[in-house]
């Protein structure tokens, strides 16, 4: 037998293993999947935690250039943080929950209004084309679907928090240590890392701070505030369920482009069963809080951090929401920007020199 002959034989016997184990590893699945199950269970806390910490680290630090010793300014810092989201959940949650109850058992008469809505619209179009009439029924029937999907995912994620709270009371405790001893994670990090990754690695991860981390810390506070904006006034002009609603518009809010037109659908679609004067009200209350966000918040504070071309962002939101759908839509900007950042490092280092 010849080295070449040799060699082909060694790459197929590679390959064959490579089969016989992916093989395996699928017939083998109800053994492992349980054991991954409980691993991503318990490894999630600690990822709440690492992200909390990432967005309350560069502050500490902030705080402590200042001449504050770091021990107090993690505590001022930890204390504000978990004491402010302590008291908006001590005060804010049940009042959640039964704005959310009070909804779902008002649901089915929003449905009916609807289906008024939809007998007169069927009844005024019916001179018009089958296919505009057919569309105009259809994107009315998504509606419904759409809204009863989204109470129903609301619902069953309370649910979940509500069994997993023995778990997630940990997260400030984890927070803390995370804070505390950030030092020596990061010099543990940096000695389990081989040699030849650890400066590219910290390249890498310098240039994805810089790029993602006033963006996520800005758009979480941007949509803080304009959530915490749009409660107040939907609660000054007698909307109804105007913290669920304000809750709403402010998460949707962290979705660029699409997030606010998100946010606004439930406000109107309630709006309108109450009164035209309200729909106006409602589209007047959401046209400026876009405005403030748009021209005030998002430019002082969020900036132009990703350095990315409104055409790809774009992309990368229809690309997600298409994926994943809302989560898809959260998680697609910032996923494009460690992507652009991975790419350029990559380019620079497999580059001929």
């Amino acid at each position: 037998m010849s080295e070449q002959q040799w060699f082909s034989f060694i790459r197929l016997g590679k390959f064959l293993l490579m089969v016989i184990i992916v093989y395996l590893i699928i017939r083998l699945k109800a053994v492992w999947l349980p054991v991954l199950d409980l691993f991503v269970t318990a490894l999630i806390p600690f990822l709440i935690a690492a992200f909390i910490t990432y967005l309350l680290h560069p502050i500490i630090e902030y705080i402590h250039e200042k001449g504050i010793p770091r021990w107090l300014a993690i505590l001022m810092i930890y204390f504000l943080f978990f004491g402010g989201v302590g008291y908006g959940i001590y005060k804010g949650v049940p009042l959640f929950i039964q704005q959310l109850k009070d909804l779902s058992e008002s649901l089915p008469t929003l449905i009916e209004t609807y289906r008024g809505w939809t007998r007169h619209i069927h009844n005024e179009t019916s001179a018009w084309p089958v296919e505009i009439h057919t569309r105009i029924e259809t994107m009315l029937a998504q509606a419904e679907q759409l809204v009863g999907n989204v109470l129903t995912m609301v619902l069953n994620g309370i649910k979940r928090f509500v069994n997993s709270a023995v778990v997630f009371a940990l997260i400030p405790f984890i927070v803390f240590y995370m804070l505390k001893d950030i030092d020596q994670i990061k010099k543990a990090v940096w000695y389990v890392t081989p040699k030849r990754w650890r400066s590219p690695g910290l390249a890498f991860l310098k240039d994805v701070d810089e790029s993602l981390g006033n963006y996520i810390r800005g758009q979480l506070f941007v949509g803080l505030l304009i959530g915490i904006v749009a409660t107040i006034a939907l609660w000054l002009v007698g909307m109804d369920y105007p913290l669920l609603l304000g809750f709403i518009i402010g998460a949707t809010n962290i979705i660029p482009y699409f997030g606010p037109i998100i946010g606004a659908i439930p406000a109107v679609i309630l709006a309108v069963t109450m009164s035209l004067k309200m729909v106006l009200i409602v589209t007047v209350i959401i046209f400026l809080l876009q405005f403030l966000e748009g021209n005030i918040l998002s430019p002082l504070i969020v900036g132009k951090s990703l350095h990315m071309h409104p055409l790809v962002i774009m992309f990368a939101l229809f690309l997600g929401g298409e994926i994943a759908g809302v989560i898809g839509l959260i998680v697609a900007v910032p996923f494009v920007a460690v992507l652009k950042v991975a790419i350029l490092h990559a380019k620079e280092h497999f580059s001929p020199r």
